[in-house]
């Protein structure tokens, strides 16, 4: 009968989150020294390099941990939106690579302000067409020289940006088919409250309708 050893497999487990913390932290430290001025910050947490940068130094970081032959980050994976309306740069973009050949993670975080456009990635990676297109989606962020930005999960005559934080949770319009048009209409969001009647008393209080029983079944006891 053999046992599972999971002592053994702890250690294993510590030893290669030893080597891969070693490995992130020489990679940090090789994209600090070759991009001296063009990294903001650089930190290893979670056993992923996460990297801030401008947007103006976007392309040229990017292009060196691609063809950089100790980095090898030729998988875009992902990139994501981030919303922070109270900030001056209120959007966040992280981009997320990973290494096939050293097997790591790095993400990519750049911060900018609303009215800015950020340079397509779609020249060096053509699979991030369809995720800028996502971004331009849900958050109205524009990229420029993409060859086709337009959205792709809402309708094309779709209103507003879904994941932006002052997006309503409504929306601005409906959709319904129009028995009078035969034919599927949008118009403005219309919240009807006729012939509703709202109790806003405490589950654990009772109903107004139980209290006033509660009374006439006392009154009636009494007399």
């Amino acid at each position: 009968m053999v046992f599972y050893n999971f002592k053994k497999k702890l250690e294993e487990k510590d030893h290669y989150k030893d080597k891969m913390s070693e490995t992130l932290k020489k990679i940090e430290k090789l994209i600090n020294s070759e991009l001296t001025t063009k990294i903001q910050k650089s930190i290893v947490e979670n056993e992923e390099l996460l990297i801030e940068v401008d947007e103006k130094n976007l392309i040229e970081v990017i292009q060196f941990i691609k063809s950089n032959e100790n980095c090898k980050f030729r998988q875009l994976i992902d990139i994501a939106g981030v919303d922070y309306p109270e900030d001056e740069k209120r959007f966040n973009l992280v981009y997320l690579f990973l290494s096939h050949e050293k097997n790591i993670r790095l993400k990519l975080l750049v911060k900018f302000q609303i009215e800015q456009s950020i340079t397509s990635l779609t020249k060096i990676f053509p699979s991030a067409n369809w995720m800028e297109r996502e971004v331009f989606d849900m958050y109205g962020i524009k990229f420029k020289n993409h060859p086709d930005l337009r959205r792709i999960l809402t309708d094309y005559g779709f209103k507003g940006h879904p994941l932006r934080k002052d997006f309503p949770l409504t929306g601005f319009n409906e959709v319904r088919y129009s028995e009078k048009e035969k034919k599927v209409i949008y118009e403005p969001v219309k919240l009807e409250q006729n012939y509703r009647n709202f109790d806003f008393e405490s589950p654990w209080e009772g109903t107004n309708y139980i209290k006033e029983l509660k009374k006439t079944e006392k009154h009636d006891k009494k007399n």
